[in-house]
């Protein structure tokens, strides 16, 4: 007897989130060893393919992207302007610097992020990572993500998960379609490769290797993830006629 079209199991997930310019830097680092989780139990729902997030969770979409406002003044959709105006909006010294996910998404093409984020995370921050020495993005991490139960920032340790995503060397791609699990200072780190890009989503002890999983597992585009653009006045008066 088939099953319903669409029918997914979804984990409700706990996630951990990103600092602010070099507070990552340590994040995810080498493990020490490799781990296998055996002993956590996690409640898997069963939940419709559609519009709405599971039981837990909601979408990526609906929480608030700490730096959407920037870039609005020029949303050239050029990778080489767009890393270069983000550039130009630091200090030349530190290698995080704030973008919108519009920035990413056209710096970074095909980059992936979980569509899905656990209910109690309220916000997402978000940065392209540079050399500073070339003014260019970063090849180990190109870009980093931050997930937080309270305001960014306003408070010591209030991130939940750190994701950090650069290009994929070939080494990188021999490994491509498993996930590795790392034990890392302070939590874990899940690591795939897809596409161009090698993805880190650091984990703190608090949460499950399983859980964290589950998040890697509803990577998404992040060009399909993006908000809707404003309505054209024009337009809007046009279609009012």
């Amino acid at each position: 007897m088939k099953r319903a079209a669409g029918v997914l199991l979804v984990t409700a997930l706990l996630l951990a989130a990103c600092g602010d310019q070099g507070l990552l830097d340590g994040l995810g680092d080498r493990s020490r060893e490799i781990v296998y989780g055996d002993t956590t139990t996690t409640t898997t729902i069963v939940v419709d393919d559609g519009e709405s997030a599971p039981l837990g969770a909601i979408k990526a979409t609906d929480v608030t992207w700490y730096n959407d406002g920037l870039g609005e003044a020029a949303p050239v959709p050029i990778p080489s302007v767009v890393i270069a105006d983000v550039w130009a909006r630091g200090d030349r010294v530190n290698r995080y610097i704030q973008a919108s996910r519009a920035e990413i998404a056209t710096a970074l093409p095909e980059l992936e992020f979980p569509a899905l984020v656990p209910d109690d995370v309220g916000w997402v921050t978000s940065q392209l990572v540079f050399d500073t020495a070339s003014a260019t993005l970063d090849a180990g991490t190109s870009a980093a993500f931050g997930l937080w139960r309270v305001e960014p920032y306003s408070v010591d340790e209030g991130d939940v998960a750190v994701l950090r995503v650069g290009l994929a060397t070939p080494s990188d791609r021999e490994n491509a379609g498993e996930v590795r699990h790392e034990v890392v200072p302070d939590g874990n780190s899940l690591i795939w490769v897809r596409g161009s890009y090698r993805y880190e989503l650091f984990c703190r002890t608090s949460m499950a290797e399983e859980l964290c999983r589950e998040m890697a597992d509803a990577a998404a585009p992040l060009v399909d993830q993006l908000p809707a653009p404003p309505a054209d006045d024009a337009s809007a008066d046009a279609s009012g006629d």
